[in-house]
């Protein structure tokens, strides 16, 4: 879709223009990453349905403009959010979780989106403010890589509620890249929940044992260097691929393997961080 079809798109998001805003969703866990091919749309998806799972009232929203990931990962594709008084209804997954998505707003999933930065910073301010969050305990929003327009665009709409989760995986060179994230949310005065470490090592299909094959404990060195919380290491795991191709997440389905032991581990960490995080007044930075 080139910026051309942009005036379609928002005479959709705008067919009911009162923004709901975020005055009901309480906290705001944005997943960052400096560098591609992390996992993070995965560590996303996983975070916003485990705490879907433990009861709290969850929302998931994709800003990845031109790489729409979480209708795939939750077997979602396809879907198209519906319409209410108060704006876009989110569309539904398990549990207490909605999910909103630019891929449930394209005429076709192989459809390109050609935007500059203007055009794909009001796309996500509406998806933001023009969507009927209603009550949430936590909306988790899935950025794509770097520190560019979309990241910078939601940590200003999001103002003083937003709060950072980091991704890295364990190799110099995604650290070095994930270094700048962090400076990026000092610039910006956004907390940082912690660092996550993913594809840290190799969980054995056959045995179950955890094998490093890659370097370990960057993501580790990173948080005590930045002097953030370190949040744990995710193992690679071929079911958390299987699972995410097949659109099921991974924690619905995974049981006991290490890579869901570390799932839990850092959903947990992120529970307990919001729970001691006071309501964020609905300000905005910038």
């Amino acid at each position: 879709m080139n910026e051309s079809g942009l005036h379609d798109l928002n005479d959709e998001i705008k067919k009911k223009p009162k923004p709901t805003g975020l005055d009901h969703v309480k906290a705001v866990v944005v997943v960052l990453s400096g560098k591609g091919g992390v996992g993070k749309s995965t560590v996303a998806a996983n975070l916003a349905a485990g705490l879907a799972m433990e009861g709290k009232l969850t929302g998931l929203l994709d800003v990845d403009v031109h790489g729409p990931s979480i209708p795939r990962l939750l077997k979602l594709t396809g879907c198209r959010p519906g319409m209410s008084e108060k704006g876009m209804l989110p569309v539904d997954w398990h549990w207490n979780l909605g999910v909103m998505s630019i891929g449930f707003l394209l005429p076709g999933k192989d459809d390109a989106v050609i935007w500059r930065g203007p055009a794909k910073a009001g796309v996500i301010q509406q998806l933001a403010e023009q969507v009927a969050w209603g009550e949430r305990d936590v909306l988790v929003v899935d950025c794509p890589p770097g520190t560019g327009d979309e990241p910078l665009s939601v940590l200003q709409i999001f103002g003083n509620k937003a709060m950072a989760l980091i991704v890295t995986s364990p190799q110099d060179v995604a650290v070095d890249d994930v270094r700048r994230s962090i400076t990026f949310c000092h610039q910006l005065n956004t907390p940082i929940l912690g660092i996550v470490e993913n594809l840290s090592g190799f969980v054995c299909p056959s045995c179950g044992a955890v094998h490093e094959i890659f370097s370990s404990g960057g993501g580790e060195r990173l948080a005590e260097e930045a002097e953030v919380p370190f949040l744990g290491r995710i193992p690679i795991d071929p079911e958390v691929s299987h699972s995410g191709d097949g659109g099921e997440v991974f924690l619905a389905v995974a049981g006991k393997s290490p890579s869901a032991v570390a799932f839990k581990a850092v959903i947990a960490a992120v529970s307990h961080a919001l729970g001691k995080t006071p309501a964020a007044p609905d300000t905005k930075q910038g």
